[in-house]
């Protein structure tokens, strides 16, 4: 996905041009200011967790600019947390570690668009997407490679660092490699369909020594009983041909406020190397609303994996394997609230909840809940998210999605990236 923003001077001179009554001039210049601290939240949400969807909606099928060039951006990332259930990292106050060192690919030559990420850690490197774009039709754009899967909420279904509970069973900021075809935002309505060959490692059997090297969460193979729930698994499985869709609809109110009424569907075959093994699916309804400073999102669905004699597949994202359950229902609820501000270098504030929960699980484990209770802080090319997380049965939060435990475990972090 890319985004595309006017210089600032485009606005400050727009501004300037307009008459210079102090009344005018006054509420002008908080338009600036808010203005000013809204294209800084959002240019550190494109490095990150690439804006916000009320202005993603329209710049998500833009046509490729037509000045020939592939700009470089990129990020650097330390992250700080304390955690109730690490013993050692409680007794040594939380612990600071590097993130990430993240380059950016954007542009065009030609009438051809390219968008890639790279992404190094201490210990893997891996490519989040990688996709070639031609706009072939005034309404029509296609693009090819690792491309960002149509699902759910765009451009995420959450605000804060960790992002909804649906990232961690594939469902929310998922990359394949294939086609996607984006119809442009006309009359009200815009329709992205998708088929994506396989995953972004070259699916069940790709040259790859370790799996679990990717930034999506993909199924990798199905759990035979007694075996543990972070184990590498020892039966292969791999996503393919999977065909994806998602129709929204916009809804312009008066006073700014905007909403999109949303649905998406997948479905694909699922293979273990030398024969189908089984095909999976998964729908979802989706609510997004921008009132104001306000933005509210809404989702709930249900996934299936049907693979036979199993209830439990292995997934496989950032160097480690978690279990889920083959098929489950979900649903989010998000809420924000953008502030502008000017104290030195900060411009704006974001203060957000959102609250996720996996339910109804077939294995019949205990429900996967995460709740965020946050705020990020945009100051120049600095964005830092500050996030006091709850959750059960939750990857990164002292559980896994098959996990069947009744604790609730916390997670005070701080993010703290600088993005060029």
């Amino acid at each position: 996905m890319r985004v595309y923003f006017l210089p600032a001077n485009f606005f400050l001179s727009a501004l300037i041009s307009l008459p210079a009554l102090a009344e005018e001039q006054q509420t002008l210049q908080q338009q600036l200011d808010l203005l000013k601290a809204e294209m800084s939240r959002l240019e550190a949400r494109i490095a990150e967790q690439e804006q916000q969807q009320a202005s993603a909606a329209d710049a998500d099928t833009a046509v490729p600019e037509q000045r020939d060039g592939v700009r470089v951006g990129g990020a650097v990332r330390t992250n700080f947390s304390h955690t109730s259930y690490g013993e050692g990292n409680k007794d040594r106050g939380g612990d600071l570690q590097f993130d990430i060192f993240r380059l950016n690919l954007h542009g065009a030559i030609g009438e051809v668009s390219l968008d890639a990420e790279i992404r190094f850690f201490d210990y893997m490197t891996a490519v989040k997407y990688a996709y070639v774009g031609y706009q072939f039709h005034e309404d029509w754009q296609v693009q090819a490679g690792i491309t960002p899967v149509p699902f759910g909420n765009k451009p995420y279904n959450s605000h804060n660092y960790f992002f909804s509970t649906n990232y961690y069973i594939g469902l929310e900021d998922d990359h394949d490699l294939g086609l996607v075809f984006k119809r442009q935002l006309r009359d009200n309505w815009r329709l992205d369909l998708g088929f994506l060959k396989n995953d972004e490692l070259g699916g069940v059997d790709g040259y790859v020594s370790d799996r679990s090297d990717r930034y999506s969460y993909d199924v990798v193979g199905y759990r035979p009983p007694g075996e543990g729930l972070y184990d590498a698994p020892s039966r292969a499985l791999g996503e393919y041909n999977t065909l994806a869709g998602r129709f929204a609809y916009h809804i312009q109110h008066r006073d700014g406020v905007s909403t999109e009424l949303g649905l998406s569907v997948l479905d694909g075959g699922l293979h273990d190397g030398q024969n189908r093994a089984g095909n999976y699916n998964a729908w979802a309804m989706h609510v997004d609303s921008q009132m104001g400073r306000w933005h509210a999102q809404l989702q709930h669905g249900e996934y299936q994996y049907r693979v036979d004699n199993a209830e439990q597949l292995a997934v496989g994202a950032y160097a480690f394997y978690d279990t889920i359950a083959a098929d489950a229902k979900t649903s989010t609820f998000n809420l924000a609230y953008s502030v502008p501000v000017t104290w030195g270098p900060v411009t704006g504030l974001q203060f957000y909840n959102n609250y996720g929960l996996i339910h109804d699980k077939v294995d019949g484990t205990a429900n996967t809940m995460m709740n965020v209770t946050g705020v990020s802080v945009a100051a120049g090319g600095l964005f830092t998210y500050f996030d006091l997380v709850h959750a059960r049965n939750q990857p990164f939060i002292g559980g896994s999605i098959a996990g069947d435990s009744s604790d609730t475990e916390r997670r005070f972090n701080i993010n703290i990236g600088y993005y060029f």
